[in-house]
């Protein structure tokens, strides 16, 4: 796979920083280096040290990436929200998982459904990255790198929160905040392996939200994540006292209205430096969530 610029300044750099300037990792670097790949400067192979002049185009080929024998292809089907030659977003089910489980005997989560996807699309690369997760019985929105290079590109806008997602919640009772921020750390339980609690010497977390519609038993919320920390959602509704609908492990009793935490991940948004432009994409609110809104 073949990434070309052209190269805009007056003043002369070597190729690898040039190829850097461009978002090109250290690693990604190493890889094409040792592993089959190659740099161009106007379409003619060259060192790492060859400079790149004004008006030159420079290149970099990207070596293929074979599957990983120990992930095992599922061909049950995938909801595709948006493609295109560098990302793969999924609109997730609840009850699917996003990874393997390795104490599962049947291997059917998300990456798995992406190797049989692209096995039979006959993809150059077959390595199924996944960016960003959802708990097993949240639904929405989940990106899939189709390659290194854009792998690499959503790691960094993670790192710096500069991708946006935005949610719906259901969470248990009446709030009145139309408009809140809970800015409360969040750390392991050391009780269990799984649950998340807010505590002094948790990590930072910070989630914002806006309330779109209350009843005496249940609110309709919207919300923005300004980090990512597992569980984030379900942990700090629950600190306000108002834990997901349908959430058991953070403190909703067992309900009528769904059999899940009602979350959903509706919208996202990111930067593509290949397209030089961001891509938007939504997920329609799933069925059973529509129904635990309009449950009496």
């Amino acid at each position: 796979m073949e990434f070309t610029w052209q190269y805009d300044h007056e003043t002369p750099r070597k190729l690898r920083s040039a190829l850097k300037m461009s978002g090109v990792t250290t690693s990604l670097l190493k890889v094409v280096i040792y592993h089959g790949g190659q740099m161009l400067i106007n379409g003619e192979p060259k060192w790492a040290i060859d400079m790149v002049h004004f008006g030159d185009t420079y290149s970099i080929v990207i070596p293929p990436e074979e599957a990983n024998d120990h992930v095992d292809e599922c061909s049950a089907p995938i909801q595709i929200a948006y493609e295109d030659r560098d990302f793969l977003v999924l609109n997730k089910p609840a009850g699917v998982a996003t990874v393997p489980a390795h104490n599962v005997a049947v291997a059917d989560s998300l990456v798995n459904r992406v190797k049989y996807y692209y096995h039979h699309q006959g993809y150059e690369n077959q390595v199924t990255h996944v960016a960003t997760r959802l708990d097993k019985d949240t639904s929405g929105l989940v990106v899939f790198p189709k390659h290194r290079f854009a792998h690499a590109v959503l790691d960094r806008q993670l790192k710096k929160h500069q991708v946006k997602k935005n949610y719906y919640a259901l969470v248990t009772g009446r709030l009145t905040t139309e408009h809140g921020y809970i800015d409360a750390p969040i750390r392991r339980d050391p009780e269990s392996f799984v649950k998340r609690q807010v505590a002094p010497d948790g990590k930072p977390s910070v989630t914002e939200y806006w309330l779109e519609t209350a009843r005496d038993d249940r609110s309709l919320v919207k919300i923005r994540l300004h980090t990512g920390r597992t569980h984030q959602i379900r942990v700090h509704f629950s600190f306000l006292g108002h834990p997901l609908v349908g959430d058991e492990m953070y403190g909703a009793p067992a309900g009528r209205l769904i059999d899940r935490q009602a979350l959903h991940c509706y919208w996202m948004q990111f930067y593509s430096p290949f397209k030089q432009d961001w891509i938007t994409v939504t997920a329609p609110v799933p069925a059973d969530f529509k129904r635990a809104l309009g449950k009496r």
